[in-house]
């Protein structure tokens, strides 16, 4: 394993970080549903490059979470048809609306233009609004 010096690292993240352009796209499932219907929403979401070649997803979710009985236990990445990259969300988040969470270790697909991230509900499934970043620079 080789080791960086920490100033030199911070540089090297700093410089490997890419800059998204995003923007919100249709619903997934049933068109015009969101969190006023149930639904979880992907509201935000960022990409940044890691210095081994993979990707750290944040995103944020609006939910109507209802406890145990009802709340968004996942967001997934997809290219195309093809997920790559799925956050587990381990319980609900009735007191954090909306909320941000990370997963890290995505392999994007060399030709990737951009990527669509949705988020699931428990009860009613993938019906929110989906979010897309774009992999090119503007």
């Amino acid at each position: 394993m080789t080791r960086i010096p920490i100033k030199r690292f911070a540089a090297y993240l700093s410089f490997s970080s890419v800059l998204i352009a995003c923007s919100p796209v249709s619903t997934v499932g049933a068109p015009e549903l969101g969190v006023d219907e149930g639904c979880a929403d992907v509201v935000a979401a960022d990409v940044e490059t890691s210095f081994d070649g993979t990707h750290t997803f944040t995103v944020t979710v609006v939910s109507d979470d209802q406890g145990w009985d009802k709340y968004a236990d996942a967001w997934i990445v997809r290219v195309g048809d093809t997920e790559i990259g799925r956050r587990e969300l381990t319980h609900p988040h009735d007191t954090e609306q909306p909320f941000t969470r990370s997963l890290s270790g995505v392999v994007i697909p060399d030709g990737a233009t951009s990527v669509t991230i949705t988020a699931n509900d428990s009860v009613l499934g993938e019906c929110g609004k989906a979010f897309e970043l774009s992999l090119v620079s503007p």
